[in-house]
């Protein structure tokens, strides 16, 4: 990708796009295009046309998403699918339509079988059934990744899509209604140590095992996809090991500081039993994720704004 290139990130604001902004940004990239969602709405067709005929981008990032933990995938099923699908449409299509050099769209690893055999290798799409807590997201991002396939197969487009791990980092969401767990374990302990609590509740049994890459990790991945990576098939983004949704919360317990107990609510779902991913093949092309969990999960902590908590 050429340092003059222009390159549009949508979803800029987001964690994951403001990552890739950062990225760029670091190694010379200075010719980005982005505009906030009150700025161009990327579920408008019509908008989105005119956007790409007026600004005609070399390369566009995807990172823009209606995304959510497990309670918001479940609660918000219909509005997750529907404006997924419009999103990933409208700018795949648009993307062909200008004549983009190269597209990467990032889906996630809920894409995969409930009971995918561990780790989960890129061939596991659509051989068995969804976890049903979040099957409409996951279907709107398999339908991305067919997208790039497709165009790829038929307007030799050349767009990519890759499959990241659970992600954490800077300008990630805290709402407890709608965060992941990572960042919702995060205030919870916070709050509770600050408010001289007893205890804190974790959603669910304790033992789903989950895999955790920081997004600054990602966004290195990304960059050295696009620089590195042209195949119709769909690469996967990992840390490469995994821990107990248990693990997690003891470890985010001791890096806040808070001293009380863990009461984990069965009542709760659990979602999928464990989520490791193959990473595999990004890694045989020469990247590997830097950040450890621990040092990234105090990162965040000590850099957060808390004051919005």
């Amino acid at each position: 990708m050429e340092k003059g290139a222009k390159i549009y990130i949508a979803g800029h604001r987001g964690m994951v796009g403001s990552a890739i902004i950062r990225k760029l940004e670091s190694e010379g990239y200075s010719n980005l295009v982005f505009k906030t969602s009150a700025e161009l709405d990327l579920t408008n067709q019509a908008a989105v046309t005119d956007f790409f005929e007026n600004e005609k981008p070399d390369y566009v990032f995807i990172a823009a998403a209606k995304v959510g933990g497990i309670n918001a995938n479940n609660i918000y099923r219909g509005q997750f699918l529907y404006e997924n699908l419009m999103i990933e449409s409208n700018v795949i299509h648009s993307s062909y339509k200008s004549g983009v050099k190269k597209l990467l769209f990032l889906g996630s690893s809920c894409i995969y079988p409930k009971l995918a055999d561990q780790p989960i290798h890129e061939n596991s799409l659509l051989t068995g059934p969804l976890e049903s807590t979040n099957e409409p997201y996951a279907i709107a991002k398999i339908a991305g990744i067919k997208l790039c396939e497709t165009y790829r197969d038929q307007y030799g487009c050349d767009f990519i899509s890759a499959m990241p791990t659970n992600l954490y980092g800077p300008n990630d969401n805290y709402d407890l209604n709608n965060s992941h767990v990572l960042p919702a374990l995060m205030r919870k302990f916070h709050y509770a140590k600050i408010n001289d609590l007893k205890s804190v509740e974790v959603w669910g049994s304790g033992t789903p095992l989950r895999e955790f890459l920081h997004v600054d990790d990602l966004a290195e991945a990304c960059l050295h996809l696009i620089n590195n990576y042209s195949d119709p098939q769909t690469i996967n983004v990992g840390y490469g090991s995994d821990l107990t949704i248990k693990e997690l919360a003891e470890t985010i317990k001791s890096i806040v500081g808070f001293q009380g107990k863990l009461l984990f609510d069965n009542s709760k779902p659990d979602g999928t039993p464990k989520k490791l991913m193959d990473s595999s093949r990004i890694r045989a092309l020469g990247w590997n994720p830097k950040i450890n969990l621990q040092d990234g999960i105090r990162s965040v902590y000590n850099s957060v704004d808390k004051s919005q908590w």
